[in-house]
């Protein structure tokens, strides 16, 4: 708790955390800590049905306005409201993307009918989003999108493939980033259009990771339809509504996040003290600069909260997005230095996947992965995926330093 709080939101602290410790039980009391980085499809219907039980009582959404749906909360709440979150174990969240992603950015570029279809759909957890935007050839270079839309009539028809889109196979709706204006390139003639996933015309497919799951798919997009309406913006702005998406996605919640990346650091120093490890003068010196990154990282973060309160996050957001994924990265290698070369060995023996296992369901491989040498896997993709720090150095360099632009061939 900070000190400096004020009676109104000491009172709202306490309130999250009498209600979470209340209902993380019973029903609900193995759902704690379920689903994290690696663990993507575990207890997902657990998780979900978690997620649909806050919505009942009022726990989704909460920095949202009032009339969206949500509480209204300040932003020292909706800080404090994601620290309670992670500091009770709470399982990974299944709505983050239609939550803090979509829904922001529907209510800040939306149209009034956009915002009363979607909007109390991801209140109460009944549709799931992903986020369309990489391509084969348009990951940190996302200008060179090259999936297509046209306008025929009542209905936008999209052709096209996407990938690394996280949580595709559960999700109902995808707001993807396509050229629709024929001959442009590079960040004009872009829109940002909401395109139901449960639709022929729609082919998606798991792409196995490091840690044998499959948090993220291709998607394939051939003949798929949605209506005329579902375009947010103007066509050609796709590009500003795109940035501004993934400013709210470096917003608020990164905070509750760092949560967990501090009890992450604290099991690791834990580790180092079990195994003698810390008695090893260069792992206790990287010990002390994780922990001391960690304290920058909230410092940064709380700064560059202002450009929440003011709406749309700036270019600033990619400041928190370069320091957490590489200081993340760091603590999955020091991690797997502190165990030595027993973190090298996993249990159990490969083998293939049956043909009868549901896609997405469970880990390949045959193997069992602790939590560190999950850490370790999981986190070497931080610094690439939402913004790869290449990306993010230029963006920090033009956009906020104000630095000539790097050449381009």
């Amino acid at each position: 708790m900070n000190e400096n709080e004020s009676p109104e939101d000491r009172a709202f602290r306490a309130e999250v955390r009498d209600w979470l410790q209340a209902n993380l039980s019973g029903e609900f009391a193995h759902a704690r800590g379920l689903g994290g980085p690696g663990r993507e499809h575990e207890a997902f219907e657990e998780r979900l049905a978690w997620e649909r039980h806050m919505a009942a009582a009022g726990w989704t959404c909460v920095g949202w306005p009032v009339e969206y749906g949500g509480r209204g909360a300040t932003l020292e709440q909706q800080v404090i409201f994601h620290e309670e979150y992670a500091l009770a174990d709470g399982p990974a969240r299944v709505n983050h993307i239609g939550e803090n992603l979509l829904g922001p950015t529907i209510i800040a570029f939306g149209t009034d009918e956009q915002r009363a279809r979607f909007l109390p759909p991801i209140v109460a957890v009944e549709e799931l989003w992903c986020q369309g935007y990489s391509e084969p050839n348009a990951g940190s270079d996302l200008a060179n999108v090259q999936t297509r839309a046209a306008l025929a009539g009542d209905h936008w028809t999209i052709d096209g493939q996407k990938v690394w889109t996280s949580l595709a196979l559960e999700s109902d709706w995808c707001f993807v980033v396509c050229r629709t204006e024929p001959g442009s390139s590079r960040h004009k003639g872009l829109s940002y259009l909401l395109v139901p996933m449960k639709q022929d015309g729609v082919d998606i497919r798991p792409i196995i990771q490091l840690t044998g799951t499959s948090e993220f798919n291709e998607v394939f997009f051939d003949g798929a339809r949605t209506g005329a309406g579902n375009i947010v913006g103007a066509p050609g702005e796709g590009w500003k509504i795109a940035m501004a998406t993934l400013g709210f996605e470096r917003g608020v919640a990164t905070l509750g996040q760092q949560v967990g990346f501090r009890r992450e650091f604290e099991g690791v120093a834990d580790l180092a003290r079990r195994t003698g490890a810390i008695a090893d003068p260069l792992l206790r010196d990287r010990l002390t600069r994780s922990y001391m990154g960690l304290e920058i990282m909230r410092l940064n973060a709380v700064r560059t909260m202002a450009g929440v309160a003011a709406g749309a996050p700036g270019p600033e957001s990619s400041i928190s997005k370069l320091v957490w994924g590489t200081w993340h990265r760091e603590l999955g290698e020091l991690a797997m230095d502190v165990l030595g070369a027993g973190g090298l060995v996993a249990d159990g023996e490969p083998s293939e996947r049956s043909s009868g296992e549901a896609q997405g369901s469970t880990p390949r491989g045959g193997y069992d992965l602790n939590d560190w040498q999950r850490l370790f896997l999981f986190s070497r993709s931080d610094t690439i995926y939402a913004g790869s720090n290449e990306i993010q150095r230029n963006i920090i360099a033009e956009r906020v330093l104000g630095l000539p632009r790097e050449a381009r061939g």
